[in-house]
């Protein structure tokens, strides 16, 4: 059975504490003591949590001697704003549409409301001579 990818980056994106990883990684790579500095858990939450990253391809883990530097992968990031971007431009067309209609009720209503209130108005009374 094949890895569903973009399952797996929205499942990884889905927790607050990875989504903040992956903005601290942006800035460049880190340390997995460098990324559990701001978080309240201990150091094997986080890696748990990096785990997750990683199998979701969205972190990959260096090596630098004794130290292992976590950095941001692109690409997973990149193929879950298309496949958003292509949603997004359908939901675009479909909201010009609907101003579309609502222009033309809008018009509709107008005309409907102006042709009442010159029906309302006093005729004026054609005064008749008298001789």
């Amino acid at each position: 059975m094949a890895v569903d990818q973009l399952s797996n980056t929205f499942a990884a994106l889905a927790d607050p504490t990875r989504r903040a990883i992956l903005a601290r990684l942006a800035t460049g790579e880190a340390s997995v003591a460098e990324l559990a500095e701001p978080f309240d858990m201990s150091q094997p939450a986080i890696s748990k949590h990096l785990k997750v990253l990683e199998r979701a391809g969205l972190i990959s883990r260096g090596r630098e001697a004794q130290r292992r530097p976590r950095r941001l992968e692109p690409r997973p990031l990149a193929e879950a704003t298309d496949w958003i971007e292509r949603y997004r431009k359908i939901w675009e067309a479909n909201f010009k549409r609907l101003d579309a209609v609502l222009q033309e009720l809008k018009h509709k209503q107008k005309k409907t409301i102006d042709a009442l209130l010159d029906e309302a108005k006093p005729k004026p009374n054609k005064k008749r001579r008298t001789r």
